[in-house]
């Protein structure tokens, strides 16, 4: 469910006209839904609600401060891969007991800032991890609460770039490893082992992958717990997929008749980490028709956002939901999965102005006749958006803006161009 509809071929962003806010601030604008954003939280909150789950909202999904905010007066804690990620928790009001610590590479700093701030637990990814943390929490006289995150060997049957719960990836512990692990912290004095943690990729249409992990895990903590450790948590990650054509994702209580049942035989405290499932489909790119063109049997739209604003299209092959903002009364509603022909379409290329072949936001895309100055919106961009923006080509990153009810703000402003040079030291 979103918060972003058409009325009288107009799109709005709650009660907003999305023409309204790319007038006020510009293109290219991210907008995002506060009820929306709300809204995937409580549904979660719902559908877990017997397990009493600790969410923690992942923010390398997207980071915003407000946004941040936003999740943890809603109830969340927060997953952090990051140093960087760890301090907007904390800025965004996070409690070190109510933040997990993710990432296949923390460094001895990173590790140092996270005992120090008091996190739930570490996710560890490494036996030389392992032993690299235990080296800085005896420097710091603490003892460090960790979660082994385990690689179950189990297909997601997502992109092969976001797939992190299959042999051969660098995430998590290989499976034939973990009880001699086990074994090894029997007793240490530096670590204590209190949970397993499994994320097996994103986004996921099929609750089978976690089934087929969870029924590795159960007995898995039984045998933890015989060697003497007091598992008491267990963190299935996040993954949930979400709507990007039409209506291909579950429901959360899919997920959740899957996943509550493992919790209760474990009688471990749940941990979730999602952030696309909340964020991804609360948030839109709104960009600006710059000129069309007619090249080599191609049309080419070219509009003033692009890859440095939205990699996901060149980098995982993903679709996105394109279309006017405010379509001409002569086009039928969008078709259902916004690629099949329609009358008064035309085949087009969506692309923006970096210099680079794969630097497109649509491809094969039917869409309304468009001309310079018309506006349009890409769907589904919430998650992964800003986030993985950058200032390639010397491009500006976009502003945010967040939308509730009748009223709106600015979230982040636009970049400027002192903004490109201003941490440059000039020799």
């Amino acid at each position: 469910m979103d918060h972003f509809q058409y009325h009288d071929h107009v799109l709005y962003c709650e009660a907003v006209p999305v023409r309204l806010l790319a007038e006020t601030y510009g293109t290219p604008l991210w907008v995002y839904s506060k009820k929306t954003l709300l809204h995937h939280v409580h549904v979660l909150q719902r559908a877990f609600a017997s397990a009493d789950p600790l969410i923690c909202y992942s923010l390398k999904t997207n980071g915003n401060l407000s946004i941040a905010r936003l999740m943890r007066e809603a109830g969340t804690g927060f997953d952090v891969t990051s140093g960087g990620e760890l301090y907007r928790a904390l800025l965004a009001g996070g409690t070190g007991d109510r933040i997990v610590f993710a990432g296949v590479g923390k460094t001895d700093e990173e590790m140092r800032y996270g005992i120090e701030a008091g996190v739930l637990m570490f996710n560890v990814e490494s036996e030389g991890e392992l032993d690299a943390l235990a080296a800085v929490a005896e420097t710091l006289g603490k003892k460090v609460a960790i979660a082994l995150r385990v690689n179950p060997d189990v297909d997601p049957h997502t992109h092969v770039k976001t797939t992190t719960g299959k042999r051969g990836t660098k995430f998590g512990l290989d499976w034939d490893r973990i009880r001699s692990i086990g074994q090894k912290l029997v007793g240490h004095p530096w670590i204590s082992l209190q949970g397993l943690h499994m994320h097996l990729g994103s986004p996921i249409y099929t609750t089978e992958p976690y089934r087929q992990a969870l029924d590795r895990a159960v007995p898995l903590i039984a045998q933890l717990r015989q060697m003497g450790h007091t598992i008491r948590y267990l963190n299935t990650g996040g993954g949930f997929g979400i709507n990007y054509r039409k209506q291909e994702a579950l429901p959360a209580e899919a997920f959740a008749e899957v996943i509550l049942p493992a919790v209760r035989m474990t009688g471990c405290q749940l941990i979730l980490e999602p952030g696309r499932f909340i964020v991804g489909n609360a948030g839109i790119l709104v960009s600006r028709v710059l000129y069309t063109k007619d090249s080599g049997g191609r049309h080419f739209v070219i509009q003033d956002a692009a890859m440095t604003d939205l990699i996901r299209p060149t980098l995982y092959e993903a679709f996105h939901r394109i279309w006017p903002v405010e379509p001409s009364p002569d086009v039928p509603a969008p078709p259902e999965d916004y690629e099949a022909p329609i009358p008064n379409t035309q085949l087009c290329d969506v692309v923006g102005a970096v210099c680079e072949s794969g630097d497109y936001l649509a491809r094969d895309r039917y869409l309304p006749r468009l001309k310079r100055g018309d506006l349009l919106a890409t769907f589904s961009a919430g998650a992964y958006g800003i986030a993985m923006s950058s200032n390639y080509n010397g491009r500006l990153r976009a502003a945010e803006v967040l939308v509730d009810g009748h009223h709106h703000r600015l979230i982040r402003r636009r970049d400027t161009y002192e903004d490109l040079v201003r941490q440059e030291i000039e020799i």
